[in-house]
């Protein structure tokens, strides 16, 4: 306040002492400092993420994963944009349509598979208590109702793609045309069209092989039933239980029955207030069957090849799409029917997801009655002989298969790692990105090749109910660590991949670009002007502008429908227009190479094979050599996790992933780490031991495992923790060692060397036990000895000689001895006040001694036969010189011996002689 009221002019004296300076210097002075250790600091930073260590990521621990899947910011409406409005509208409705389904596809994959298939998993039958299975149905009928909505949604997008196709393809000559559609195929339309039908035809599938849900579905409704009759004793109202019931009726009839896929296909498409005419248009008819035919020639020939990509789901959509045409139009293609069939001979069975198995013909068969009965009955016949015969063939091919593959995959990850390793020339970029795109997807292609042997011999092996021969499972469990590799082989690149990706994405949307450039210049050099050319224009004109932008789903999707237009009237020469769909499908796999190779490489099937991991343990533990191949197969069994987090049937998930954890880690101790333990803990003994006579150990003739390459295994992730077998195999020898040596003190020397062995043989760090090599302790102390007397004089003697306590017997290599310095000790540490208490518990048993004593004194038979023998002494005292004859005491042993023994054949004297010892 008092600043405010000095005068205005008023100022200081300028008087420059140099202060001032002297305080910038010292803040310009600790700015530098700070300036040299951020630098420093950064350097620190940058070196530690320098490209020669980053470049390798490790699986196990890194705590981050680089996304490289491209979001897209624009909606479709901003992306389809140009003069042509009606080729606007059409394209979005299509694209959007197309969307969904993939949404809906993503979310069936995703949660409502596993919400079913790990159903009443995660609870043994031993755990269940009665009442258990209604309580898990009863928390999963919300998840059954968010199921039925998703198939009513289903339905209505299936309706909604047949209405919007059959509205562009119009047989009445005299309506007007949408746009032109002659030579025009929307043959993405029909294939995620095919992608939604399996959908629905794997939700069947699944529900169809759920016993333990359908059983748990009839116990419940047996609970409403007695709920029905008592709703009071339940605390629920009867007008709610109507209702309910009815609720329970529709999802059983509409989920349960099997009817998914049927219901869906058996919609009525017509509109029935005069809106789009479905079953009655001949041209949608034949655009139909012509699409199916199209994509069925697509898969054909690339069905069980090796540059096979996702022919088979594709084949499955096929199969559901000539259901679905057959029921809308009726008429049935008898050579096309013939040729699906035929697929069989190839591709005997499908696995649709996780342990879920799918024939094909079955399908056809229970699909179209009528096209079944037009075939003989041996060639149906002869695909289910060639279902066997395949199972036979590929267990019999599987060693050389895992030998084959085995190859393919070692050189290439010797080519990925020469290739990403080198440095890219500018002069040759084009060429390198060529190359680079062709071992990523080669990578891709083997995985893929390996993940279809696995899951079809595994579920066939399952679903017709064969024995594996454990040749078999351990070249499967080999072929699961291949497909581990390559995954890893792509993550421990992940810095490489990433840059790659991007600059071959942009190499290849160079390459459509210019096939579409060629393509638009021969429209517009075309003078001849209609609907349809200008239909083409803006369908290139569209995909053009598409393609430069990042390679999004959306965008691909886009470029697919407008090609679908813009490849009519000739526009692309055939040797142009391959070039291109090669080039789509390219930038179709690298844009989504990551999520793509983690699909491929996703092992969750194999909780429900998780049968062979004892037998997989057993042969790691037999063959050494190749321990560190565990950490690939505890990598696949690890893919169970995320899809066990949407089980709804249990209070949580975690009660699941814990059930799950548990098995795990106990089959892993039982079938290795024990057995590692007790072998080298063995091994140990008998190597210090060499000097007794042992079996014999000559390696040449009874052979020699090398553990030690257990022990430079690196830690093994799973869930939440590291199993390191080095550390648990040491802990076990330290806890054995020092538990015996406590026993033992004497064998102190023996496990020191055997713990100096260990750490020489198999570079195990152990602890020192720090125990003494003998004792020096109190003995044991009076006070004990008085609270259990009884025992004490039960257990020993007394030498009289020495006047020491002897124990009578032991188990021990020693006897334990009390001696009057034993008593010392007591007395020294308790005080003499034990004294008092000592006589006390001395007295009480003393007390029952004696009254035994005459207890036994008073018994008439030893009573009598005393005073006969004193009776007697007192006669021949004067003979025998005042001493008791020899004869007459054996005499009277025996008669004693006469009124019985005990089962230690004691006789009542010896018990009595032992009762005298014990009162002394």
């Amino acid at each position: 306040m008092a600043v405010e009221t000095l005068s205005p002019d008023w100022e200081f004296d300028r008087v420059d002492d140099g202060s001032q300076k002297i305080h910038a210097e010292v803040q310009l002075k600790n700015y530098g400092k700070f300036l040299e250790e951020y630098t420093s600091q950064l350097r620190r930073i940058e070196d530690a993420l320098d490209d020669s260590i980053g470049d390798v990521w490790d699986f196990n621990l890194d705590p981050i994963a680089l996304k490289l899947l491209p979001y897209e910011q624009s909606s479709l409406l901003e992306l389809i944009k140009t003069e042509n409005k009606v080729l606007n509208k059409v394209i979005t409705v299509y694209a959007a349509l197309c969307c969904e389904i993939k949404k809906l596809k993503y979310e069936a994959e995703t949660k409502f598979y596993n919400g079913l298939l790990f159903y009443g998993e995660g609870a043994t039958d031993s755990s269940m208590v009665e009442g258990d299975c209604q309580i898990q149905m009863g928390r999963f009928i919300s998840f059954l109702q968010e199921l039925s909505c998703f198939v009513t949604r289903c339905y209505e997008v299936v309706m909604n793609v047949v209405h919007q196709l059959a509205a562009l393809y119009i047989s009445n000559k005299i309506a007007p045309k949408i746009i032109e559609t002659t030579g025009v195929h929307f043959q993405t339309m029909y294939e995620h069209l095919g992608e939604l039908l399996t959908v629905l035809l794997t939700l069947d599938e699944i529900i169809d092989n759920h016993v333990t849900l359908k059983e748990h579905w009839t116990m419940y409704k047996r609970l409403l039933k007695s709920v029905h009759h008592n709703p009071s004793k339940f605390g629920i109202q009867e007008e709610k239980l109507k209702p309910f019931e009815k609720f329970l009726l529709k999802l059983e009839g509409q989920l349960l029955d099997g009817m998914i896929f049927q219901a869906c296909i058996e919609q009525q498409f017509d509109s029935l207030n005069g809106g789009v005419s479905v079953s009655k248009n001949s041209t949608f008819a034949e655009e139909f069957a012509h699409s199916i035919r199209s994509i069925f020639a697509n898969v054909e020939a690339k069905l069980g090849e090796p540059s096979e990509i996702d022919q088979r789901d594709k084949y499955v959509g096929i199969c559901g799409l000539f259901v679905l045409h057959f029921q809308i139009f009726r008429t049935i293609d008898k050579k096309f029917y013939k040729s699906l069939l035929d697929i069989c001979k190839k591709v005997p069975a499908i696995t649709l997801t996780a342990n879920i198995i799918w024939f094909p013909d079955n399908f056809l068969i229970q699909k179209i009655p009528a096209a079944a009965k037009l075939l003989d009955r041996k060639s149906l016949q002869a695909i289910k002989i060639h279902r066997d015969t395949f199972l036979q063939q590929k267990a019999q091919s599987l060693t050389k298969d895992v030998q084959s593959y085995y190859v393919f995959v070692s050189s290439w990850m010797m080519k990925m790692e020469s290739i990403l390793s080198k440095e890219q020339r500018m002069d040759k970029f084009a060429e390198d990105l060529t190359n680079r795109c062709n071992v990523f997807i080669q990578g891709f292609l083997y995985a893929y090749s390996i993940s279809t042997i696995i899951k079809t011999t595994m579920n066939l092996y399952m679903s017709m109910q064969k024995p594996m021969t454990k040749t078999s499972v351990k070249a499967l469990c080999r072929l699961v660590e291949l497909l581990k590799a390559i995954e890893h082989m792509f993550y421990r690149r992940s810095m490489v991949v990433a840059d790659s990706v991007s600059h071959i994405t942009q190499h290849l949307q160079h390459q459509a670009l210019n096939s579409i450039s060629v393509a638009k210049k021969r429209v517009i050099s075309d003078k001849k002007y209609s609907e349809q050319r200008l239909d083409v224009l803006s369908a290139l004109v569209l995909a053009e502008n598409t393609l430069n932008g990042p390679s999004t789903r959306q965008r691909r999707l886009i470029v697919s429908l407008a090609l679908s237009v813009g490849t009519q009237m000739k526009t692309f020469k055939d040797e142009e227009l391959f070039p291109l769909q090669v080039v789509m499908k390219k930038l179709d796999l690298i844009s989504e190479l990551r999520e793509r190779v983690q699909t491929q490489c996703d092992c969750c099937f194999l909780y429900w094979h998780r049968a062979v991991f004892p037998i997989y343990l057993d042969d790691v533990y037999e063959n050494a050599v190749d321990a560190a191949r565990l950490h690939y197969m505890f990598s696949a069994l690890r893919d169970c996790v995320p899809a066990m987090m949407h089980a709804r049937h249990l209070e949580s998930y975690e009660i699941l992933l814990d059930c799950y954890d548990k098995e795990i880690m106990e089959i892993l101790n039982e079938h290795l780490l024990d057995k590692l333990c007790k072998e080298i803990e063995k091994d140990l003994r008998l190597s210090v031991h060499t000097h007794l006579k042992l079996d014999d150990r000559n390696p040449f003739k009874v052979g020699m495992k090398d553990l030690a390459l257990f022990f430079s295994l690196n830690p093994i992730r799973f869930f939440n923790r590291f199993i390191d077998i080095r550390a648990y195999v040491t802990h076990y020898l330290d806890k054995t060692f020092y538990n015996l040596t406590t026993v033992a003190l004497h064998d102190w020397a023996t496990y020191s060397e055997m713990r100096n062995l260990a750490t020489q043989r198999y570079g195990l760090v152990m602890t020192e036990a720090h125990l003494p090599s003998q004792t020096l302790e109190q003995g044991l102390d009076v006070l004990e000895i008085m609270r259990n007397i009884h025992i004490f004089v039960s257990r020993y003697l007394y030498n009289l000689n020495n006047q020491i306590f002897i124990e009578r017997t032991s188990n021990n290599k020693h006897l334990n001895t009390i001696n009057i310095r034993h008593i010392a000790n007591s007395i020294r540490t308790h005080g003499t006040g034990i004294m008092n208490t000592t006589v006390n518990f001395t007295y009480q048993f003393l007390k029952k001694k004696f009254y035994i004593f005459s207890q036994f004194m008073y018994d008439e038979h030893i009573k009598s036969r005393l005073i006969k023998d004193i009776r007697f002494f007192r006669e021949v005292k004067d003979q025998n010189d005042h001493k008791y004859p020899f004869e007459r005491a054996e005499k009277f042993n025996r008669g004693i011996r006469k009124l019985g023994i005990t089962p230690e054949g004691q006789s009542y004297l010896d018990q009595f002689r032992q009762l005298i010892s014990q009162i002394e």
